[in-house]
């Protein structure tokens, strides 16, 4: 097994944006290398860090990673945020963080399956279990993987990918990732191949059906943003226009509070805000970063903290 490396991405910003308290409870959704928990970890002091990841071998290198300091490491997905923590006999934290998508770990290692660029066997489980890629491509409908393209990876050419896909199969399985990005390349206009590599979208789009990442990132936010205190703040790194619509938009609606319609002249609903936004824009990386890390180009840290329950 290759060493799980991590370039934390926005780390500087998001550690200002926690205000870490010593003795505070933190918990970090998406352990990955434990680039971010180990910045966490070093400024607490009676506190607590709780790390969750889905991939045992995230778990396993963030165990030897932070083994000096005071941390709980759960193997799950951050989706059981609230059980987990029950099962820890911890009821609030102060801060929590989530950091959305495929680790660099994951996209390293050729054999998950995750990266259009290394031959392996198409898998894109982030913890081993369930239905993998192969599945998706070779026991979908056609229809539902045109959908899955189109609505995951906003992709143009879901349709045709999608049939091109089928067809192939009916001769043989598709078994790996160069095959499948092999059949997608040769199913979209030459011009398209050379703005970008054409299999970034498809790719995306399966690895979100495959982990069921926004479903899993909507019941994560709701529970993150319970369990913490009043003062508490939640942070959010996304990586496509996806994840980061559906934070923007409960972000907003945790801000606003009123969700009485617009031509409504007073407010019926009576809900008040329960967050507020710890910076109006996301916060995106500088130059400096830019250069070293190129992972970090198209991150957007949004922040709340919790004003009321």
């Amino acid at each position: 097994m290759m060493e799980f490396k991590h370039i934390p991405v926005l780390l500087n910003e998001v550690i200002e944006g926690l205000e870490i308290k010593p003795d505070g409870v933190y918990i970090d959704c998406t352990l990955g290398g434990a680039g971010h928990s180990i910045e966490i970890a070093k400024r607490l002091g009676k506190g607590t860090l709780i790390g969750f990841d889905q991939d045992e071998e995230a778990v396993q290198a963030a165990k030897n990673r932070l083994k000096d300091y005071n941390c709980i490491i759960i193997n799950d997905n951050f989706s059981n945020i609230k059980t987990r923590l029950e099962n820890e006999g911890i009821k609030k934290a102060d801060g929590v963080l989530m950091d959305l998508g495929v680790s660099s770990h994951q996209l390293d290692t050729a054999e998950r399956g995750f990266s259009y660029h290394e031959d392996a066997p198409l898998d894109m489980r982030m913890s081993k279990k369930g239905i993998s890629a192969f599945e998706v491509v070779n026991d979908y409908s056609e229809q539902e993987i045109a959908r899955i393209l189109f609505l995951y990876g906003e992709e143009k050419y879901s349709r045709s990918i999608a049939r091109a896909i089928c067809n192939k199969r009916e001769i043989s399985p598709i078994k790996t990732t160069l095959e499948l990005a092999s059949i997608i390349r040769e199913n979209v206009p030459v011009s398209y191949r050379k703005a970008k590599n054409p299999a970034k979208k498809s790719f995306q789009a399966i690895r979100i059906e495959v982990n069921k990442e926004l479903e899993v990132l909507q019941i994560g936010l709701n529970d993150a943003f319970d369990v913490l205190n009043i003062g508490g703040r939640l942070a959010v790194i996304t990586f496509h226009s996806l994840e980061d619509r559906i934070v923007k938009n409960k972000f907003n609606e945790l801000c606003k509070g009123c969700t009485c319609p617009s031509d409504f002249p007073i407010c019926v609903c009576g809900n008040t805000p329960k967050a507020k936004k710890i910076s109006k824009k996301p916060i995106v990386a500088g130059e400096e970063e830019l250069k070293i890390n190129n992972r970090s180009r198209s991150a957007k840290l949004r922040i709340i903290e919790k004003i009321a329950e």
